[in-house]
């Protein structure tokens, strides 16, 4: 009997993604852009893979974290038309997973980001999570804010920059998804400023600091 019941219900659910399919597919906006054959080679051009036009469901799944029925999620929840938001500011913001800070006479403190669309802020979580796991500047910015802000924060933050890119890719139907790699943070460090702050530190501490250029190896 429980087998039936799982039959069934993959029958539905493979009937009802066919239909999402369908639905979407019909939508103009969500198909690929049209690309001139004759234009030549460069950014969208058929022979480039890595610009080459794709539509919408297709772009949104090239984001960390973001598959197939995520992407179709964000549409049917935010639409296509990014007039109505006018930055990624207020798609945030409209999402309800901009960071709100309480104040209580002198002191001030973070808040809850809200309620916002159950179903956008579902999908994004899950899209955090999965993206938390992996060796990609989403997964990098998960580690570094974790262990500062915790856990709940930093999926927070995580969902709320992929929903960043997200209203990027809606704005434009040309642009693509790159990740910026795990060491994105890394290669952007100030080294001198780094040493200073270190320096401070230990001197903080009661340390002397002697700087001394490393020897070159041989």
């Amino acid at each position: 009997m429980l087998l039936d019941q799982i039959d069934a219900l993959s029958a539905k659910t493979e009937a009802l993604t066919l239909r999402i399919d369908e639905l979407i597919a019909e939508i103009p906006a969500a198909s690929a852009p049209v690309v001139d054959p004759g234009a030549g080679s460069g950014p969208g051009h058929l022979d480039d893979p890595a610009t080459a036009p794709l539509s919408v469901v297709a772009r949104l799944d090239e984001i960390a974290g973001i598959g197939v029925r995520a992407a179709q999620v964000i549409v049917a929840e935010v639409g296509l038309d990014m007039a109505q938001f006018p930055t990624a500011g207020h798609l945030v913001s409209w999402a309800k997973l901009s960071p709100r800070t309480i104040q209580s006479g002198p002191r001030s403190r973070s808040g809850k980001t809200g309620k916002g669309n159950p179903y956008l802020k579902g999908v994004l979580g899950e899209a955090a999570a999965a993206a938390a796991k992996t060796d990609t500047f989403f997964g990098e910015r998960y580690r570094r804010l974790v262990r500062r802000r915790g856990k709940l924060k930093a999926l927070v933050a995580v969902a709320r920059s992929i929903l960043v890119i997200v209203w990027h890719l809606l704005a434009d139907p040309a642009a693509r998804y790159h990740d910026l790699g795990p060491d994105f943070y890394a290669s952007r460090i100030d080294k001198n400023r780094r040493t200073r702050h270190l320096v401070r530190q230990l001197e903080a501490l009661g340390h002397h600091v002697s700087l001394e250029p490393m020897p070159m190896a041989a």
